[in-house]
């Protein structure tokens, strides 16, 4: 038996769906949002209906029958920290979706989205591995002092697909496998895979890490401290150094590595000097993850839109193939992994979860 899969997956100015047939991607559409559009909702939350409707007239566009699907699945947004996998939406966590409880963004619209859709068309609605997937170790929440603790939001959905991905393919089992799993994007997260749990990471949401083409990655406490008192800045400002215009960005102007390969191509120094300190903070940090896992590394995988430049991955490569052998899958096809997901679910390959 087949199924057609529904995804839906909320950016901040773009809604990304898809149809699938079991993996068969049937078709896929990228709706665009303009900023004055948005900036009609007062929050979240009210955005909906009116992507909702986007997305039901697409799929008529494309002139499909929305009877014949089998579930929805969609990318799962802030809500409370939760163990990987795909999970049955609730009303538990349409309250938290809303609510936004580890904060506010696009991504809390999906199980919104799908849990009115399913509920319409009487079918599964499901969320795949959201951003706030915590399965960290007890002793890598620490941070040095009570008041604070580290804590687990990153590119879940895309580490958790091309880790199963490279078991799938190497006739193992996930949850046998130690992996170190490197997302490079507009984020750049790490995350050790200790037989099916990500047992460290990075909050790369908020910034933490290596640096990325837009965040700034873990800064000195002391002058963020001094950044913060000295009168010069507002929190917005700071925050927007952290996130949106910290890393790559704030040294060269762009956040395009192709462009700023060529300029290193080119003769720029500078810029050159910019992408050999983001390569090694990003082979630092893995690293230190197979430092967290004893050593015990079966294989490195690199992934996001970032891994297609074979300069990033000889580099990377170069620095910790000592380590483990290295698998590259480029790109980040969020789409397949939550149509991924729900199809595990509705054979029984994988148990659905509850909120």
């Amino acid at each position: 038996m087949s199924y057609k899969i529904l995804v839906i997956n909320p950016g901040s100015t773009s809604t990304k769906i898809g149809v699938f047939e079991d993996e068969k991607m049937l078709f896929d559409k990228t709706l665009r949002h303009p900023a004055e559009e948005i900036a009609k909702y007062a929050t979240i939350a009210d955005q909906k209906d009116f992507r909702k409707n986007l997305v039901i007239e697409a799929l008529a566009e494309n002139n499909f029958d929305i009877n014949t699907l089998d579930a929805v699945s969609a990318r799962g947004g802030l809500i409370k920290p939760i163990c990987g996998g795909t999970y049955s939406v609730n009303t538990a966590m349409i309250i938290d979706c809303i609510k936004g409880v580890q904060g506010q963004h696009a991504c809390n619209l999906g199980g919104l989205i799908a849990r009115e859709m399913g509920e319409e068309l009487d079918i599964p609605s499901f969320v795949v591995d959201p951003p706030v997937v915590d399965e960290m170790a007890p002793v890598a929440r620490y941070t040095g002092h009570p008041v604070l603790e580290r804590k687990s939001k990153f590119h879940a959905l895309n580490q958790k697909a091309v880790a199963k991905r490279f078991a799938k393919e190497s006739g193992k089992k996930y949850e046998d496998i130690n992996l170190i799993v490197c997302h490079m994007g507009g984020g750049v997260s790490v995350g050790a895979h200790v037989k099916g749990q990500i047992i460290d990471t990075e909050n790369a949401l908020d910034g933490e890490g290596p640096f990325s083409p837009e965040r700034a990655g873990s800064m000195p406490t002391g002058g963020i401290i001094d950044l913060c008192f000295s009168g010069e800045y507002t929190e917005a400002q700071i925050r927007k150094m952290m996130v949106g215009r910290g890393g790559l960005v704030s040294y060269t102007g762009s956040t395009d590595m192709r462009d700023l390969l060529k300029m290193a191509a080119d003769g720029d120094e500078k810029v050159q000097e910019v992408i050999d300190a983001f390569h090694y903070q990003i082979a630092k940090e893995i690293g230190s993850m197979a430092a967290a896992m004893k050593g015990k590394v079966d294989q490195i995988i690199l992934t996001g839109g970032i891994a297609y430049g074979k300069e990033t991955v000889d580099a990377i490569s170069e620095m910790v193939s000592w380590i483990a052998p290295i698998t590259v899958y480029p790109g980040e096809d969020e789409l397949l992994a939550l149509a991924q997901g729900a199809l595990r679910a509705l054979t029984g390959e994988e148990k659905i979860l509850k909120y």
